[in-house]
């Protein structure tokens, strides 16, 4: 062993300590690896950031844009609905709720598949008396296999292509992962079924910020469209489509005023509606129906046509000029430039007009307005903002054009018109640009910590390859399988994946693990592109701990999971993957 290849292992196995210890974030771990290896000169500075201009980086930060873009659309809620209430039993909304975040971990990155489907799974968890830490590990499991079915499903694939490049000079396709990844996601998905059992089927879990938020519903007034057919709906209908999370507090038709209006009151174009619900609930009520917010379309000054419109929730202090004034009398949009959407006030139900609410100390409003002006509008009205959350009332969400261009980029990659990068990027593009996601929400849907570490570590795993240390491993392990049925070997390095990456990170895993599996395969005379495929799926099933991937730590807090329970489930699907799995590599890919 030469000095260089000491000094790469020995920065490559502080990073791991660094990495199971968890004292520091693993970003930051990646960062001072990086400026480790550039001091000791085994990362020549000329490539030190190499990484940050990867393919490998770009294509993830552009699936994490379109992930959330198609998140926000509210497609997959549109699709699912009419199914909902077919929803009794446990048994039946783990098939219905695995298998759509398997599915849509196909053409999504993983995460952003399983945080379309929590809110709506939740949900009908509540309704039915579910146990949510029935459901949600099984949907995370269930999108960690999905994401081995395609490139831009998981970060291992993308990584693993990037790799086959390097040595072969050619990626691995879009869909070169299909054959083996559908199989496994199909065993995986009957495992699931059949073993949700396993699982505790009461925890406590603690309530979200949102959940808290939520304690108080929001009053809004929304208007009947002239689009509408007269009498096309009634109450008792909007009620049912609403799941009875909205109320109709009253109708106003002709100046007068209706309080709780009879279930069967047919509705008219022109009406006005006071609706009452949680806003997320009110939100998509509003969407689905194509409803209109009766003062959301008063037009906001700007101050650049750059800025955008934000809607924020804000309490009332001791303080406020508000205080005994209704939007009306206080002129919100004309003398402060914003509209007010909903009120909310504990232990109290609203009946009049939005507009003539008189407010008081302690009421929650939603406000529409200038996002430059807004924090001065709020210190002038002596209000204070609540928690950070995403308000969807008020907002655009474009249903069908995220769709679409996730399609339209899916096969331009899959005619290989487009390298993925390219088209990624373009799809992320084009949701900034059509409305489907703002820039802010670009930005904040791109995970920071995740992509430091890939583009640190790049160059970092790389100086174990450019040393020649990927060889020297290798050939201690062609030592040990020579001679024995190449599956072995193939089993095993699908196996040392498959333990690394709970206490790594999938990508770091990859990035270590790789090299290495297509170094042994040229020392046994095989074919590196199996082995390469194993390291992928390995990496991408990580089902013992709730650290290695954050779809495992996303279900955590909400299913009320304990450490123990990871391996309750995961240990015999861990098993499966690694026998059919290997199986498959091994007749999809040829090893000789």
């Amino acid at each position: 062993m030469t000095l260089q290849q000491a000094l790469a292992f020995g920065l490559m196995g502080v990073t791991i300590i660094g990495f199971i210890w968890g004292r520091w974030r693993y970003d930051v771990i990646a960062v001072m690896a990086l400026l480790v290896g550039v001091t000791l000169n085994i990362v020549p500075a000329k490539s030190a950031f190499d990484g940050f201009k990867n393919d490998i980086t770009v294509i993830i930060a552009c699936a994490l844009v379109v992930s959330a873009a198609f998140a926000k659309s509210g497609v997959v809620e549109l699709v699912l609905r009419p199914l909902l209430p077919y929803l009794k039993g446990a048994t039946s909304q783990v098939l219905l709720f695995a298998g759509a975040v398997t599915v849509l971990s196909m053409v999504t990155k993983n995460v952003g598949a399983l945080a379309i489907m929590m809110p709506i799974a939740l949900s009908v968890a509540k309704r039915t008396g579910t146990p949510p830490s029935r459901l949600l590990m099984p949907m995370s499991f269930g999108a960690l296999l999905g994401g081995t079915v395609t490139l831009v499903g998981t970060s291992p694939n993308i990584i693993v292509s990037q790799v086959r490049e390097e040595i072969l000079g050619k990626p691995f396709e879009m869909y070169d992962y299909a054959p083996v990844g559908l199989g496994v996601t199909a065993v995986g998905l009957v495992f699931l079924a059949l073993a949700f059992r396993l699982l505790p089927a009461q925890r406590p879990t603690p309530e979200t910020m949102d959940a808290a938020l939520a304690a108080n519903p929001y009053m809004t007034e929304v208007q009947v469209p002239e689009t509408w057919d007269p009498g096309a709906t009634t109450i008792g209908k909007l009620d049912r489509l609403a799941g009875g999370d909205v109320t109709v507090l009253a109708l106003l038709r002709d100046g007068q005023r209706r309080a709780a209006p009879h279930a069967n009151t047919r509705l008219k174009p022109g009406d006005i509606l006071l609706l009452e619900g949680d806003h997320a609930e009110l939100g998509a009520l509003i969407t689905r129906l194509r409803l209109k917010l009766t003062r959301s379309d008063r037009p906001i000054a700007m101050e650049a046509p750059t800025e955008e419109v934000r809607v924020v929730e804000a309490v009332l202090g001791a303080e406020s000029i508000l205080i005994g004034q209704s939007a009306r009398q206080a002129d919100l949009h004309g003398a402060y430039g914003v509209n007010l959407l909903a009120v909310s006030r504990a232990g109290y139900r609203m009946t009049t007009e939005l507009n003539t609410v008189r407010l008081r100390s302690g009421d929650v409003v939603v406000l529409q307005g200038a996002e430059r002006a807004l924090p001065g509008v709020l210190k002038t009205l002596g209000l204070l903002p609540l928690a950070e959350r995403a308000v969807r009332l008020g907002g655009i969400r474009h249903a069908l054009a995220p769709a679409a261009i996730l399609a339209g980029a899916m096969i331009l990659v899959a005619l290989k018109v487009s390298p993925v990068a390219i088209a990624f990027f373009g799809a992320a593009a084009l949701m900034v640009a059509v409305g489907a996601i703002r820039m802010r929400e670009a930005y904040a849907a791109l995970d920071g910590p995740l992509l430091v570490l890939i583009a640190c570590l790049i160059p970092v795993s790389d100086a174990i390859r450019a040393t020649g240390g990927s060889e020297l491993i290798a050939q201690t392990m062609a030592d040990l399988f020579r001679g024995q049925s190449p599956v072995l070997a193939l089993a095993a390095v699908m196996a040392v994946a498959m333990a690394a990456t709970p206490f790594l990170n999938n990508a770091a895993t990859v990035l270590i693990v790789a090299p290495i599996g297509a170094s042994l395969a040229q020392l046994l005379g095989l074919r590196p592109d199996p082995f390469l495929m194993a390291v992928a799926m390995g990496a991408a099933c990580d089902f013992l701990t709730p650290i290695g991937h954050q779809c495992n730590t996303l279900v955590m807090a909400p299913g009320g999971y304990r450490f123990i329970d990871y391996p309750r489930l995961g240990a015999p699907l861990s098993l499966i993957v690694l026998v059919v799995g290997t199986s498959l590599i091994a007749m999809v890919w040829p090893l000789t």
